[in-house]
C-alpha cells in the first residue's frame, strides 16, 4: 500500500532506495511507528531522508500522498452513529500537545466538546451548511468544514482558512532547507559545516570517553584518560564584492558572512569593488582612508587558506581585461592579473556568484570570471555551496 508513496517521493526528487523503504516495511511491523499519523510521519522522515535538503521536499510528497488521512468527510461521519468514545476523541484531539488540549478547554471543556459531537451526531438528519449548530460546511460551528469557531473541531476540510483548529499538520517547518532554492543563514550554516576539518593539537585538555571506558574495562578499576582537544583546523579567506550591482545581494551576502564567523575559528574577510585590484579593505565605511594592499595579503596568508570570493561578477569587460578599466580607480594592473595571483596564492579557491545560473550566459564579464577560475563558480544557492564545499574540501 506504500507503493505510491515510494513513487511519489521520486517525482519529487527525493533520493530513495529500495533497502530504505524495505526498512520502513520493517519498522512498521515492528511497530515502531506507534499506529499514529504522527509516528508514521517520523519513521519514514528517519529510514528515508539522508540529507537535510530532502526534508521538505518529503513533507511535499507526504502530503500529496496522505492528503486528508488526517479528517473524515461529513458523510462519513453522518452514516456513523454508533462511533466508539475513544475513537471520536482522537479524531477530535488529533494527537493535541498538553498545551493545545490545555487551550480547549476555555469557554467549556474538551470532555464538553466531545459529548457536544456525539449529541449532535446523533440527532442531526443531514447534510448541513452555514449557521452555528450543526455539523458542516461554513458557518460558525465548533464542527465541520470552511467555517469559523475560536475553539473547534475541523472535519472534512483539506487545510486550516483561519489556523484556528484545535491541531493542525502539515507545517512543513523545514521548507527553507531545499537545496533549489536561494540561502537563508539557517542553512548556510548546514552547508558551511561540510567544510570544516578538525585537528588535534596542544595539551591533553578534554575527556576521551571512549579510551576511559576501554581502559577501565581492561584494568578493573576507573582509569581517566584524556586527549588534546578538537579544534577547526579549516582557514577561510573571504572577499565580498560590495556597492553597485551587489546592492539586489546585501542581505543574501551578509547571512553567509554571518555564517561563515559563526562557523569558522579562523576566517579573515575583505570587500573589493567589481573585481579584485591592487588593495582590498574591510570597513566598507573607511574604504578609502584604510585599505590593505593585496600583495600583503598573498604574502601574509600561506597556501594552507581556502579562498572564497563572493560577488555577481556582473561588470564592465575592460574591469577585467584592461589596465585602467576601474569604474573607480585607475588601477595600474587589470583585475585580471590580480586574480590570477591570488588563485596561484590560494589553489584551494572558489568563485560564489548570487546570480542565478541560468541568467549566467547573459553576462560577457561572468564568462570571463568563470574562465580565469578555470569553471570554479557555484551559484549561491544550498546546493552550489555544498558542491562549492566538495570543491575547496
Amino acid at each position: 500500500m506504500f507503493r505510491p508513496f515510494l513513487d511519489s517521493l521520486r517525482r519529487h526528487g527525493v533520493p530513495v532506495s529500495l533497502r530504505e523503504y524495505l526498512d520502513l516495511l520493517a519498522g512498521m511491523r515492528a511497530g515502531l511507528s506507534g499506529w499514529s499519523v504522527d509516528g508514521f510521519y517520523h519513521l519514514a522522515r528517519t529510514t528515508l531522508v539522508k540529507d537535510e535538503a530532502h526534508i521538505d521536499r518529503f513533507d511535499r510528497a507526504f502530503a500529496e500522498s496522505f492528503a486528508g488521512i488526517g479528517t473524515i468527510p461529513v458523510e462519513a461521519l453522518l452514516d456513523s452513529r454508533d462511533l466508539p468514545a475513544d475513537w471520536l476523541e482522537k479524531l477530535a484531539e488529533k494527537f493535541l500537545t498538553p498545551e493545545e488540549r490545555a487551550a480547549v478547554e476555555g469557554p467549556g471543556s474538551f470532555e464538553r466538546l466531545m459529548d457536544m459531537l456525539r449529541e449532535r451526531l446523533a440527532r442531526q438528519q443531514g447534510r448541513h451548511q452555514g449557521g452555528s449548530k450543526w455539523i458542516g460546511t461554513a458557518g460558525t460551528s465548533p464542527f465541520g468544514a470552511y467555517g469559523y469557531n475560536p475553539e473547534g473541531v475541523r472535519i472534512g476540510q483539506a487545510e486550516s482558512r483561519h489556523r484556528r483548529a484545535v491541531k493542525v499538520w502539515d507545517r512543513r517547518e523545514f521548507r527553507d532547507f531545499d537545496d533549489r532554492v536561494e540561502l537563508g543563514t539557517r542553512n548556510i550554516k548546514v552547508a558551511l559545516k561540510r567544510l570544516r576539518q578538525w585537528a588535534r593539537h596542544g595539551a591533553a585538555e578534554e575527556l576521551d570517553l571512549p579510551g576511559t571506558i576501554r581502559a577501565s574495562a581492561e584494568h578493573g578499576y576507573i582509569d581517566v584518560r584524556t586527549r588534546p582537544e578538537r579544534r577547526n583546523a579549516v582557514k577561510v579567506l573571504l572577499f565580498l564584492d560590495v556597492g553597485g550591482s551587489m546592492d539586489d545581494h546585501a542581505r543574501l551576502v551578509n547571512e553567509l558572512f554571518s555564517a561563515a564567523r559563526a562557523e569558522f575559528r579562523h576566517l579573515e574577510h575583505f570587500h573589493f569593488h567589481n573585481c579584485l585590484y591592487e588593495s582590498v579593505w574591510k570597513d566598507n565605511r573607511r574604504r578609502w582612508d584604510e585599505t590593505t594592499p593585496t600583495w600583503d595579503l598573498l604574502h601574509r596568508f600561506g597556501k594552507d587558506y581556502k579562498a572564497i570570493f563572493v560577488g555577481d561578477a556582473s561588470m564592465s569587460p575592460y574591469e577585467i581585461a584592461v589596465p585602467g578599466g576601474a569604474n573607480e580607480h585607475w588601477n595600474p594592473e587589470s583585475g585580471e592579473v590580480w586574480l590570477r595571483r591570488a588563485r596561484e596564492a590560494w589553489p584551494d579557491n572558489i568563485w560564489l556568484n548570487p546570480v542565478p545560473q541560468s541568467r549566467w550566459g547573459q553576462t560577457q564579464s561572468i564568462a570571463m570570471i568563470r574562465a580565469i577560475f578555470q569553471d570554479r563558480m557555484q551559484p549561491l544557492t544550498l546546493q552550489g555551496l555544498t558542491q562549492a564545499m566538495r570543491i575547496l574540501g
